[in-house]
């Protein structure tokens, strides 16, 4: 039964391999221009919730260690700025790839219409298998560009939202910390001035 099932995962494999053969030999040589542009993107998308669930809790607790155990105004702006900085890593080149996804597409409409009216050239209008492979090179890089940038920018505007909800946050912090930093100096110069 092992034996059975490993054969039909193996075929299954294969099929599943053929398909996706298929497909990118139908959309041409764009979609593998897409296929590096989505690898870039995604794992650029995956940093950056790498970052959020697991680095930058650490990067925060270290910052407020930082606030309340140093009087330092100037380590206390160099360790928010720094902070600040980390949260928005990224986040530009992730927005350009998702802006050239669909551009990208597009490209691929071009050449598969280009593919289509050299076979109008060639063969005339009777040959409709020759036309069809064309336009399934033209619509195919198109479809895959907008999945590519809707689901893109989706990820985005999540992670570009919380890191914003971030940024109020450290905000408040710092400004909290630099008030009590001036308040607790003011009442050392009033004990100063008591005695």
């Amino acid at each position: 039964m092992d034996q059975g099932f490993t054969l039909a995962a193996i075929m299954n494999a294969n099929t599943w391999l053929n398909s996706l053969y298929q497909f990118f030999s139908s959309g041409g040589w764009v979609l593998l221009l897409l296929l590096w542009t989505a690898l870039v993107l995604w794992v650029l998308i995956f940093e950056r919730l790498w970052f959020r669930l697991r680095v930058f809790p650490q990067l925060k607790q270290q910052c407020l260690n930082m606030q309340i155990g140093s009087a330092d105004e100037g380590s206390l702006i160099r360790n928010v700025g720094r902070l600040k900085l980390s949260l928005q890593e990224s986040f530009p080149l992730i927005k350009t790839l998702i802006a050239i996804c669909p551009l990208i597409g597009l490209l691929g409409t071009v050449t598969g219409m280009i593919q289509v009216f050299d076979v109008l050239a060639f063969n005339g209008s009777g040959n409709i298998r020759l036309m069809s492979a064309g336009v399934a090179k033209a619509t195919i890089p198109t479809m895959v560009g907008m999945v590519l940038a809707v689901s893109g920018l989706l990820a985005y505007t999540l992670l570009q939202r919380w890191a914003q909800l971030q940024l109020v946050v450290i905000n408040q912090m710092s400004m909290n910390e630099y008030h009590n930093q001036k308040l607790q100096a003011q009442g050392h110069k009033k004990v100063a001035h008591a005695k």
